[in-house]
């Protein structure tokens, strides 16, 4: 989130609790862990396969989102 505010310019991010995260999280039926655990998610079938991805990292994706 923090990459992503400053690709946009936005100077702050809002807190949020446990409490309301686990309600919105109701909301769009999944599980709270989901939202609040980070994952390190690799595509290792994909590298594994040759696949090349348009934009290497999460800086150059928010870039190209910026440009159109």
């Amino acid at each position: 989130m923090m990459k992503l505010r400053n690709a946009v310019r936005f100077p702050f991010g809002i807190p949020m609790s446990t409490f309301l995260l686990e309600i919105g999280s109701f909301f769009i039926r999944t599980e709270t862990e989901l939202v609040l655990k980070s994952r390190n998610v690799i595509p290792k079938r994909l590298l594994e396969n040759g696949f090349q991805f348009k934009f290497g990292n999460i800086d150059t994706t928010f870039q190209n989102l910026l440009c159109k």
